[in-house]
């Protein structure tokens, strides 16, 4: 199994950058898909970006201004938040889950890993 803990989140002007970082530890650490996930209010959770074996997803609303990356030796996941908007505003969390076909439309039945998230506020 895997345990996740996110840090990073913060408020931040519209335009602004911020970069979230999520700690992993587990013994099949190496062996998951990992994603990022977002839900604001009254909304469903969202899939944001996700990574494979150094292949990345994004979803439309955040490509190329967002950017996931991951140091394996530091077992970290980060998030690299740039040109932010406020509807960036959301809880983001960090999410595992086992390699599966169609990892990339980032569904949250697959992930079944989760940390405890970190609020992103972006103001206007």
């Amino acid at each position: 199994q895997v345990q996740l803990v996110e840090s990073g989140g913060g408020s931040v002007q519209s335009g602004g950058s911020l970069r979230l970082s999520c700690a992993a530890s587990g013994d099949h650490y190496s062996r998951y898909c990992m994603g990022w996930f977002r839900q604001a209010p009254g909304k469903e959770r969202q899939g944001v970006a996700g990574i494979s074996d150094g292949t990345t997803t994004y979803a439309d609303s955040v490509k190329g201004r967002f950017t996931i990356s991951q140091d394996s030796a530091k077992n970290t996941l980060y998030l690299q938040m740039n040109s932010l908007k406020p509807e960036d505003t959301a809880m983001y969390y960090c999410a595992a889950g086992p390699r599966t076909y169609g990892w990339w439309l980032l569904r949250t039945p697959d992930f079944p890993y989760w940390g405890q998230g970190t609020q992103v506020t972006v103001s206007s």
